[in-house]
């Protein structure tokens, strides 16, 4: 079981430059919430409880101002802030002493993601006992991703970053789910050609011990990379669009945590005093309210 999870939230962002100059990326409104609700909601529906931010050197008091310890939401959130970028699997490193010996979640504080079965996506990830599953999308430009081909098992049985010749459509995104093994594979990886550890030669670990499955994010889905002024963008039109239409919040960070029974009206009450006059509150208000 998965009850550890880990966003990470660093890097320099320097693909969305100048705005980032100001501010960490992951704290810039995807159209009515801060980038970080979203990867957030994902492993709570996940119901992953206690969770690690890894944030930039200097930005933390920024993130507790929004995100203190997460009781507000019926969660542990812990902090640990990042030296400089050193690739994704560094990650595992850095979390050592929070993942402990237990199973642990990794989910890229830029990644954004949309689905009907996303709930029960996320309800198999979290059952995973050993190995490690990664969630893939179909893109239609699989020449500018890391992609998986898959066997009829949904197996993973090859890995390869930006292929010049097609081998398959399913991109891997940033949502990973591991087993404990991962700290002491992260600490046995190289640093490659780019200056910093590869997510796929992590992966190809797994794969080379037949433990790499896949879940797929189907037709109705989306996935999106929140890192570039374009993707940031068009992902904020999605999110005002959807909710317009169909009269909910996606990412909603206290809905989740009211369903989960992890709180109560009180937390809601609070949140609305926290938030201040705004849509956001009245649509807490309805929450408890309906």
């Amino acid at each position: 079981m998965i009850k550890k999870g880990i966003i990470l939230a660093g890097g320099l962002g320097s693909r969305m430059s100048p705005l980032t100059k100001a501010t960490n990326k992951h704290l810039l409104p995807i159209y009515d919430k801060p980038m970080i609700f979203y990867p957030l909601s994902i492993l709570m529906l996940a119901k992953i409880r206690d969770i690690l931010i890894i944030v930039n050197k200097g930005q933390l008091d920024t993130y507790k101002k929004l995100l203190p310890n997460g009781k507000n939401i019926g969660i542990n959130i812990t902090y640990i802030e990042q030296e400089k970028p050193g690739g994704l699997p560094e990650a595992f490193t850095i979390g050592e002493k929070f993942i402990k010996k237990d199973n642990v979640s990794l989910i890229l504080g830029d990644n954004f993601f949309y689905g009907q079965s996303l709930s029960l996506l996320m309800k198999n990830f979290s059952k995973l006992k050993e190995g490690a599953k990664v969630l893939l999308h179909k893109v239609s430009n699989p020449e500018t991703f890391g992609v998986a081909k898959i066997n009829n098992k949904n197996q993973i049985t090859l890995i390869e970053e930006k292929p010049k010749n097609f081998i398959s459509n399913y991109a891997i995104t940033g949502l990973y789910f591991f087993d404990n093994k991962v700290v002491e594979y992260a600490k046995k990886l190289t640093i490659s050609k780019r200056g910093e550890l590869e997510i796929t030669d992590l992966l190809k670990k797994y794969l080379k011990n037949g433990k790499l499955n896949a879940e797929i994010l189907g037709r109705g889905g989306a996935w999106l990379d929140t890192g570039s002024i374009e993707n940031f963008q068009k992902t904020s039109n999605f999110v005002y669009n959807i909710q317009n239409q169909q009269g909910f919040k996606i990412a909603c960070i206290e809905e989740i945590a009211y369903l989960n029974k992890w709180i109560s009206n009180k937390e809601i009450n609070n949140a609305i005093k926290f938030y201040g006059k705004c849509e956001y509150s009245d649509y807490l208000k309805k929450i408890i309210n309906f």
